[in-house]
């Protein structure tokens, strides 16, 4: 599928009417955003960039943006199989995939349950443990200077209530996604080493994911690279001029 400028689409996949946008030519990159963020406000920044080399394809999943929710429990692995749902109806075998936060725990077990469905993997502001975020991200006093501010919530809300097909649904689709983020249990030792894709893992020092934890997949996974980006938080990341240094030359070969 090759198509020149921006497209917005809905595709019916697994009874979820998924929204997603197709931005450039090229080869296919899918884009999998953060929890409770939109293509726009995971990828805005860095589109125009990605889009010099790729057809890259913004997918909303259950519950975020335009698409809705539905009733079903918002897990990894269902998550994951509505976006090989949606390549599936755009007729595309493989692709490169770029997840952001909750959007490279779906790329993660996308890779893990369909292997032969990815090129190359890019996993932003990605765990792979219970373990690999810092303790005090799920302290309950939640006052962590690595935590979103704010300013960040309110700007997730601002968007969502533009696009969304009920924009006061906010709140509680958050606490439904709750137990996909509480109860990640990870991936085994062997799943990680059985990927096949090059990957590269991207973290922020002040990042959710500890670098410790970041540098010890990279040693799991064959053919992983990591890039680690200085005085950068989480929320910062899909924003710095410098991720894109890291991300395109290993996505352009």
């Amino acid at each position: 599928m090759t198509t020149t400028g921006t497209q917005g689409a809905y595709a019916t996949v697994n009874g979820l009417r998924m929204y997603y946008e197709v931005h450039g030519s090229g080869r296919p990159l899918i884009l999998l955003h953060g929890g409770m963020l939109t293509i726009d406000l995971s990828f805005g920044a860095v589109l125009p960039a990605l889009t010099e080399q790729h057809q890259a394809i913004g997918v909303e999943l259950q519950g975020h943006g335009h698409t809705e929710d539905i009733d079903r429990a918002p897990r990894l692995d269902v998550l994951a199989d509505d976006v090989v749902a949606l390549m599936d109806h755009l007729g595309l075998e493989r692709a490169d995939i770029l997840g952001y936060s909750l959007g490279g725990l779906v790329a993660t077990e996308l890779a893990v349950r369909h292997p032969g469905r990815v090129d190359r993997l890019v996993l932003v502001a990605t765990h792979f443990r219970p373990d690999g975020y810092h303790p005090e991200i799920f302290d309950p006093r939640q006052d962590s200077p690595l935590l979103p501010t704010e300013a960040h919530f309110a700007e997730m809300q601002r968007a969502y209530a533009a696009v969304a097909p009920d924009p006061d649904h906010f709140e509680a689709f958050l606490e439904r996604l709750q137990p996909t983020v509480v109860g990640f249990r990870g991936w085994s030792d062997e799943q990680l080493r059985a990927l096949t894709a090059p990957t590269l893992l991207v973290i922020g020092d002040r990042d959710f994911v500890r670098v410790e934890h970041a540098a010890a997949i990279h040693d799991l996974i064959p053919n992983a690279h990591l890039a680690v980006l200085p005085n950068c938080t989480h929320m910062d990341l899909m924003r710095r001029a410098d991720l894109l240094p890291a991300v395109r030359p290993f996505l352009e070969r």
